[in-house]
């Protein structure tokens, strides 16, 4: 419980970040890189239901994937919860054929209302060094990820 009440303060203090002009993206890779003092890749979960690791991966991600959540995230995909509670965040590594990494996606779950087309979700691709090439209402990943509407716009892992 403490987790998800945290994870919806987290997101609310972003959504308002976002809305006041701050740069939500550049919080969000400071957040999963170790500005916090933690690395996505070494303290957080692989997706339930996915190889730890590198598993085949499709267009537009890259041919190699690796997919990581936060607690709140894993706990809400663990408990079948149905929909992603506020301040869940997906992180995928997106590598090409030989293994680099080409660009990283995020999806931080957001208020309800926030983009109701796209599920709630605020979506990120960073290139590896952090620079951001599309981000926060993005039609093409909202419209892709509609074909997974019913486990709340998440392709990876089941929710319900």
């Amino acid at each position: 419980m403490k987790r998800f009440l945290l994870g919806g303060l987290l997101a609310l203090g972003l959504l308002a970040l976002a809305q006041q002009g701050g740069d939500l993206t550049q919080r969000l890779w400071r957040l999963i890189t170790g500005f916090s003092g933690e690395d996505y890749r070494l303290t957080w979960h692989y997706v339930p239901g996915k190889p730890m690791g590198f598993y085949k991966g499709t267009e537009p991600h890259g041919a190699l994937l690796r997919t990581f959540v936060n607690d709140i995230a894993y706990d809400a995909i663990r408990a079948r919860a149905g929909r992603y509670p506020v301040g869940a965040l997906l992180v995928k590594d997106n590598h090409m054929p030989d293994g680099q990494l080409a660009a990283i996606t995020l999806m931080l779950k957001m208020p309800e209302g926030y983009y109701p087309e796209g599920g709630d979700w605020f979506w990120v691709k960073y290139l590896p060094d952090g620079t951001v090439e599309a981000a926060g209402k993005v039609a093409a990943c909202a419209a892709c990820h509609a074909q997974a509407k019913a486990q709340d716009y998440v392709f990876s892992t089941p929710i319900r």
